[in-house]
């Protein structure tokens, strides 16, 4: 064990190795939400490398004991932090590069493909821009149902959809289809207001 701490690697290894079967065995005992049990296995072995490093020989305990309950820390605090949602910003983000539903754009229009681009400072495409976007506006503004508006504010705002649809009082489904519903129209009042060439 000092020979693990003090930076041998094949020491480490080996303590790594005999441990590995223990973390398993209290990693599986334990349930962590959005996560699987390779999840609370990392865990535990971080909790291993941390009893390495903080074993202390002139303490009247085992090296088996406080490995036992660094491994179980590490693990309970990695629960408890994904309970508390720490990390909900990071984890449930919208992002315009997927579909509504979540996969990536296999060659299906994506939302930030749909909505108009940054702006030129060219005079000619300045003008075409407003226009675009003041007729976008427009149809947005009387063609969409209040739930698709509500649904897109909240999807422009960052929100995930499991907030969308606690905020506006629906299941997640009935979100996705709203979004699609207002990809679709943006997508026709583009092709309608395309210029053949």
């Amino acid at each position: 064990m000092l020979r693990a701490r003090n930076g041998d690697s094949v020491a480490m290894d080996a303590l790594i190795r005999r441990y590995t079967g223990f973390v398993r065995l209290k990693a599986s005992s334990y349930f962590l939400a959005g996560g699987d049990s390779d999840d609370l296995i990392q865990e535990g072995l971080i909790g291993l490398y941390k009893a390495v490093r903080d074993f202390r020989t002139d303490k009247e305990t085992s090296f088996r004991s406080f490995a036992e309950l660094c491994v179980t820390r590490q693990i309970i605090t990695a629960i408890k932090t994904a309970t508390r949602f720490k990390h909900a910003p990071l984890n449930t983000y919208v992002s315009f590069s997927h579909t509504p539903a979540g996969q990536e754009g296999d060659g299906e229009c994506t939302l930030g493909d749909a909505l108009p681009g940054p702006g030129v400072r060219e005079p000619s495409v300045m003008v075409i821009s407003t226009e675009e976007l003041q007729s976008l506006v427009f149809t947005l503004g009387s063609g969409l149902s209040s739930l698709e508006a509500d649904a897109l504010r909240l999807y422009l705002e960052g929100a995930s959809y499991e907030d969308m649809a606690e905020r506006l009082e629906c299941d997640t489904k009935t979100i996705d289809n709203a979004l699609q519903r207002v990809k679709r129209k943006i997508v026709t009042h583009q092709k309608t207001r395309e210029v053949l060439l």
